[in-house]
């Protein structure tokens, strides 16, 4: 069965990027309904909703075109989660209060499922000291804060206010209606992505990897409750929502990140692909071509064991690592994971069609005390659950 979000949209001039939020999370296969304020109705009509969602829009409690019953408490018991974007001062102050004058605020009262709101406004608005205490208000009476950003305002001015992304507010509902919390209270440090080891001021040694594995570990963590530390290393995707995002360059970062939090972490997932080596000495000026030579001696030194050197060092942490081979997987998996400590290791041939970097999917097989695990092929969102479900119970 369909899991029913209700969007609420107010009237401000990011009203229009509400169409789209209600598009994505239609493709994502959520039943949407869409309940609008009286005045947003002025930037946006609710015939564009109702195309989308192939539902009536709500804007008036009460309309002789619905059913007989009582329409909003018909609907606050379907929503499996409710979100107001964007949210004004107006209604932030109205629904910290219990102000319930129309069918946005009355239904929002009504709901008892999880709550959302993401701010959008002037600057000047949202830093008013008010604006701040009806915030905190609603944080206290359990709603989520999906925060604004930073950006440039419909006014001209440059600040805070600026709706949070629509794939941010996406991953803020799906964390939301994640009801199992099974990291909470929990600490998760996952590193993710390559490592870059500079030759001279225009090249530098790196891998294929994309970071999708580590990202998607992150979003996963952070739905189960996790309190997230993700080190990246250069990447294209945009940073996950609610996590603590701490981006590097080499594999000696990488590490100084990943140590600093070692200790009071709780689990330790290594999905990055750090650099093997680094070179022994980096030029200062570009290196030229020799005319007289098809090639150019580099000299290269091993970088730190990030993996060996944390889990040689675990007491009540639980590790899981990652064996990305092309050959004899199966041995060098086995190596790794004894070699390294680890409690769990994700292993995968990164040369079969739909596994390795820079996709979307995965085919992998996960060791443990226990054994081992294959998998058939699956999305890197869907292996995150089961590769962190098997480090819990690891």
């Amino acid at each position: 069965m369909k899991q029913t979000i209700i969007v609420g949209v107010t009237s401000s001039i990011a009203t229009y990027k509400s169409v789209q939020l209600v598009s994505d999370l239609l493709k994502k296969g959520y039943d949407v309904e869409v309940i609008m304020s009286k005045n947003a109705t002025q930037f946006v009509t609710p015939l564009t909703f109702s195309s989308l969602t192939k539902h009536k829009t709500y804007v008036e409690t009460f309309d002789r075109e619905v059913d007989y019953s009582v329409e909003h408490i018909s609907l606050a018991k379907r929503a499996s989660a409710f979100i107001i974007a964007p949210a004004t001062a107006n209604v932030i102050a109205k629904v910290a209060h219990g102000i319930c004058d129309d069918m946005l605020t009355t239904t929002f009262l009504a709901s008892h499922c999880p709550k959302l709101i993401a701010p959008a406004m002037n600057t000047q608005m949202l830093n008013n000291l008010i604006t701040k205490d009806n915030i905190a208000k609603c944080k206290q009476y359990g709603m989520s804060i999906v925060n604004s950003e930073c950006g440039l305002l419909a006014c001209g001015d440059i600040g805070d206010g600026k709706l949070a992304t629509i794939p941010h507010l996406i991953e803020a509902l799906e964390e939301a209606l994640t009801i199992d919390k099974p990291l909470l209270n929990k600490k998760v440090c996952i590193s993710a992505g390559p490592t870059r080891e500079e030759l001279d001021p225009v090249r530098y040694i790196s891998n294929y990897s994309s970071g999708k594995m580590g990202y998607a570990l992150a979003r996963t963590a952070r739905n189960m409750g996790a309190d997230v530390t993700l080190v990246s290393g250069p990447s294209e995707l945009d940073a996950p929502y609610g996590v603590h995002m701490i981006p590097v360059h080499t594999t000696k970062e990488m590490f100084d990140a990943c140590d600093q939090v070692f200790d009071t972490t709780d689990y330790f997932i290594s999905a990055a692909a750090p650099a093997d080596f680094k070179a022994l000495k980096k030029e200062v000026h570009k290196i030229k071509k020799d005319k007289n030579t098809n090639f150019t001696t580099i000299e290269l030194e091993k970088n730190i064991d990030i993996l060996k050197t944390l889990g040689s060092r675990k007491t009540t942490q639980k590790i899981c690592g990652f064996a990305a081979e092309t050959n004899n997987v199966l041995l060098h998996a086995i190596n790794k994971y004894k070699d390294k400590n680890c409690d769990i290791l994700v292993m995968n041939d990164v040369s079969k069609p739909g596994a390795g970097f820079n996709v979307d999917t995965n085919i992998i097989s996960i060791l443990s005390s226990t054994g081992k695990v294959d998998y058939d092929i699956m999305s890197k969102k869907e292996l995150s659950t089961i590769i962190l479900n098997s480090l819990i119970n690891s």
